[in-house]
């Protein structure tokens, strides 16, 4: 089993492949005396797990995550929380066709550059399988968060975009659709759009929304780990994600300083948020929202030209169970993300006061 670990002081390792036993992970630097709700924990898992709806790849797995240690009489311990989630419906036998192939826009080609061989099945260590492990994590990481709340959901699917501000969305309805998108009209759209892509054995990208409210001043350091640079590592860390804009992102680029510049009206609140919540890699206390961008899923069902490892170009239909997109269960999963940097940044607080 390979493990890969992310974050400063809570610190999450997650390790298992897409058609192995299990996966898991080991969540360390998370404090003692800790209420652990693990009905939460699970929720959030659900909302990702494979299977849930006709716009999600068909493979059925439980996803019920079991904790081997850190938790005693449902508080935290202080020591490493492990966890592992058992797979229970692989079939490898839907990728032996792809053992000497490298399909297009996969890892399948730079893992073998890099490591000199691969597990062709589901695509190993980098299949999004892993991303599981990072639900959990980030699921804890809420429970330090009291006074927190990071809301992500659907905002595009191709070309199908909410027209509206966040702040005039109800965001409590995030789940009212399949889709997880909280305009129920546009969400119509999306999910028609959708259903369409995948009669066709195509596959759709789009853009995740994220809304984080409750965010003291003072978060996020000036330099290096600027809150708003930490936010843009974690989601890139996410499978097919292409891009990270906070607050105006790009749209800001076309602005002047007159109408860029987020006027106070008060000793921390300003008029405007095109900063984000974030001004100087530090938190002022507005709310904070960015958007990820994920590309189509790769693994579409449409013929396609691609190489073999001996260089031959070949035709290739991709088989298995895939999903038409990537965002319904990529909510949950850039919520965690963003939940694991804001608590490390809480710990860092209170090491600092400590020194």
């Amino acid at each position: 089993m390979s493990g890969n670990t992310y974050g400063t002081l809570l610190r999450l390792t997650t390790f298992g492949e897409s058609h192995g036993l299990a996966i898991g992970g080991i969540l360390e630097g998370f404090p003692a005396g800790v209420k652990i709700d693990v009905e939460a924990v699970q929720h959030a898992l659900d909302r990702r797990r494979p299977g849930q709806s006709h716009l999600t790849t068909d493979r059925k797995e439980s996803d019920r995550v079991e904790f081997l240690s850190g938790i005693y009489e449902g508080e935290s311990l202080g020591t490493p929380i492990g966890f592992t989630i058992h797979n229970s419906n692989q079939k490898s036998k839907d990728y032996d066709k792809l053992k000497d192939v490298y399909r297009p826009s996969h890892a399948d080609y730079t893992w073998d550059a890099k490591y000199g061989r691969r597990d062709h099945r589901g695509g190993g260590r980098s299949s999004a399988r892993e991303t599981a492990c990072r639900v959990v994590g980030g699921a804890l990481a809420a429970q330090l968060l009291s006074k927190v709340s990071t809301t992500a959901f659907v905002h595009t699917v191709g070309t199908i975009t909410i027209e509206k501000s966040y702040s005039e969305l109800d965001l409590s309805q995030v789940d009212s659709n399949l889709i997880r998108c909280p305009d129920p009209e546009t969400a119509q759209r999306m999910q028609a759009y959708v259903e369409e892509l995948k009669a066709e054995g195509d596959t759709a990208g789009g853009i995740i929304q994220c809304v984080i409210r409750g965010v003291d001043p003072g978060w996020g350091e000036p330099v290096f780990d600027k809150l708003h640079a930490e936010l843009g590592k974690a989601m890139l860390s996410i499978n097919a994600v292409k891009g990270f804009e906070i607050g105006s992102g790009f749209q800001g680029s076309r602005m002047t300083g007159s109408e860029h510049n987020d006027r106070f009206d008060s000793l921390g609140s300003t008029i405007t948020n095109y900063s984000g919540g974030v001004q100087g890699g530090i938190s002022n206390g507005e709310d904070i929202y960015f958007n990820v961008a994920f590309k189509p899923i790769a693994s579409i069902k449409k013929k396609q030209s691609t190489v073999n490892k001996e260089g031959e170009i070949i035709d290739l239909e991709i088989e298995g169970r895939h999903d038409p997109t990537v965002l319904p269960r990529a909510v949950p999963i850039v919520e965690a993300m963003a939940n694991l940097v804001l608590a490390d940044f809480v710990l860092r607080a209170r090491v600092s006061k400590l020194q």
